[in-house]
């Protein structure tokens, strides 16, 4: 019952942070909340607290999966022994994500950053067995080396007398140190290791976690800090890596056979063409194909959890086949969704990676690199005619 209040809660809170959003984005306006909490010699210590259309239009996205999500798991997670620690632990985690997306402080960043992380590691670990441990040591010793990056650029921007982000200069060690955070976080090449091993966590979870939030967090910090990014040399190695992540989590899914592992390599496929989308300067297009990409993407997870409790607790595709007959409209939902991660016309997906396909087009870049990026595009539709081909033809 609990799941059911704390579903249709976010659900009016999502109505509200939409209609905010549409509102704000419309007045062409945002709203800067200050409070100082300390002042020491010339260091101001303040929280600060950012709602604009990007941010409010981000919590929205987020408290709409997440209300999709405790309806969801109220069934899925029902035999379970700890349900309510499951459903603490992951309104703790929305929670963190959304301090972490109206903060343009440095250290609240860090603070909902951190929270991500710890309760993350704790969802991983979930189910209490070997794999499980391994898997959520992986993850968060992953994830401490971007919060090292984020530590490091808040100790290098006290000389600034503030930790808000809009004054930064264009000091390029700080940047830097905020790009390596992010691209932990966000599982680019070569910290894409902790990314299929976080499926070890229930599968509500790894919608949630792997669609909308943790690993959009990177992506998000690195739509605020744009313009920085584009003044400094960074952009050029963000660029690399993200095409790099694309080429590999492609080549990685085509040959992969576990399910959740699947979606979770399309996943760092779709994270490495925001990033790339991202260093050429199109900082919307990033976000709308984040916000495609989150709705899509939980939907994908949230019908692999269906498949995976009729198979038996079975996740290798191999043993599937013919699910058509049984679960038709989770069937149906699924290929939607998989066709929109292709980019199958008119769909969510078609939209944003269209835009972005062009506008690397008109783009003067390595031809190589063009290459590689239709190359790794190709993959993505391989990858999910090959999952289809599993669970709905062979027998």
């Amino acid at each position: 019952m609990n799941n059911m209040i704390y579903s249709y809660f976010m659900f009016f809170m999502f109505l509200i942070m939409f209609m905010l959003s549409i509102f704000l984005y419309l007045l062409d306006k945002g709203m800067i909340f200050e409070w100082l909490i300390y002042n020491f010699n010339s260091l101001n210590v303040e929280m600060f607290i950012l709602i604009d259309w990007i941010s409010s239009l981000f919590i929205s996205v987020v408290l709409l999966i997440s209300s999709m999500i405790m309806l969801y798991s109220m069934i899925y997670m029902e035999m379970d022994l700890y349900k309510d620690r499951f459903v603490k632990l992951v309104i703790l985690f929305i929670l963190s994500m959304i301090l972490m997306i109206i903060s343009p402080n440095l250290i609240s960043i860090l603070f909902g950053w951190d929270g991500l992380g710890l309760v993350s590691y704790c969802l991983v670990i979930y189910y209490q067995n070997y794999s499980s441990y391994n898997s959520g040591m992986v993850t968060v010793l992953c994830n401490r080396i971007g919060d090292i990056g984020l530590l490091m650029s808040i100790g290098l921007v006290i000389s600034n007398g503030s930790w808000n982000m809009f004054l930064l200069e264009k000091n390029k060690l700080i940047i830097f140190m905020i790009l390596i955070a992010a691209i932990t976080k966000s599982a680019q090449i070569p910290f894409s290791v902790w990314l299929p091993m976080a499926m070890a966590a229930p599968t509500p979870v790894s919608a949630l976690v792997h669609s909308s939030t943790l690993v959009t967090a990177g992506v998000y910090l690195m739509i605020r800090f744009n313009k920085f990014i584009m003044d400094c040399f960074i952009d050029y190695m963000l660029f690399y890596i993200s095409i790099f992540t694309m080429l590999m989590s492609g080549i990685m899914a085509n040959f992969e056979n576990d399910l959740k592992k699947i979606i979770a390599l399309s996943t760092l496929s779709q994270l490495g063409l925001m990033m790339m989308i991202l260093s050429l300067g199109f900082k919307m297009l990033a976000f709308y194909h984040l916000l495609t990409h989150a709705i899509f993407k939980s939907l994908l997870f949230m019908c692999a959890g269906c498949m995976i409790h009729l198979m038996n607790n079975n996740q290798d595709i191999r043993l599937c086949g013919n699910l058509n007959e049984f679960i038709p409209f989770i069937m149906m939902s699924f290929y939607i969704a998989s066709m929109a991660l292709m980019g199958f016309p008119f769909l969510s997906g078609f939209y944003s990676k269209d835009m972005i396909m062009e506008m690397v087009y008109i783009k003067k870049i390595n031809f190589i690199m063009l290459v590689f990026m239709l190359l790794s595009l190709i993959m993505t539709v391989s990858y999910s005619l090959r999952l289809m081909y599993y669970l709905y033809w062979k027998w």
